[in-house]
C-alpha cells in the first residue's frame, strides 16, 4: 500500500509531528484544521471566517492529493461553543452542497482560546477514467 504525505508548510506540522493530509489506498485523510490565515499566521475573530479559512486549507490539501471538497465522504466539526455552530451553516452548505458527506459536530475545547472551529475530513480519490 503506497502512502503519501501532504504538508501545507504550517510550522505546527513539524513542531507537533503530523501531516496536513495522508493519502493511503485511495483515501485522503485530512487532519483537523483550524481557521488560521497561514499567510499572516493570524486567527480571525469571526467563526464564519475561521470556518472559511479551514475549508480553504482543506481544499488546498485535497487538490494536492488529486481530490476536491466534492469527494469528501466524512466530516467532523469540533467547536468549543455550540452558539457558534449556526453561523457556520451557510459556509458549510456552500462547500459541501454536492458532496453532502456524513457529518458529526462535537463540542470540545480546542488548543487555543481564539480557535472557534476545527474541521477534519476524509475523502475518496475520484476514479481515473
Amino acid at each position: 500500500m503506497a502512502r503519501r504525505l501532504i504538508s501545507t508548510g504550517s510550522p505546527f506540522e513539524a513542531k507537533i509531528g503530523y501531516s496536513r493530509a495522508v493519502i493511503a489506498d485511495g483515501w485522503v485523510f485530512v487532519a483537523g484544521t483550524t481557521g488560521y490565515d497561514y499567510a499572516t499566521m493570524t486567527m480571525p475573530a469571526a467563526v464564519e471566517t475561521q470556518c472559511a479559512n479551514a475549508l480553504a486549507t482543506i481544499a488546498a490539501a485535497l487538490a494536492e492529493a488529486g481530490a476536491s471538497l466534492d469527494d469528501v465522504v466524512r466530516v467532523r466539526y469540533i467547536l468549543p461553543d455550540r452558539a457558534d455552530w449556526p453561523a457556520c451553516w451557510p459556509v458549510l452548505s456552500e462547500a459541501f452542497a454536492r458532496a453532502r458527506p456524513a457529518a458529526t459536530m462535537i463540542l470540545a475545547g480546542l488548543m487555543e482560546p481564539e480557535m472557534k472551529i476545527e474541521i477534519e475530513v476524509t475523502a475518496r480519490l475520484p476514479a481515473v477514467p
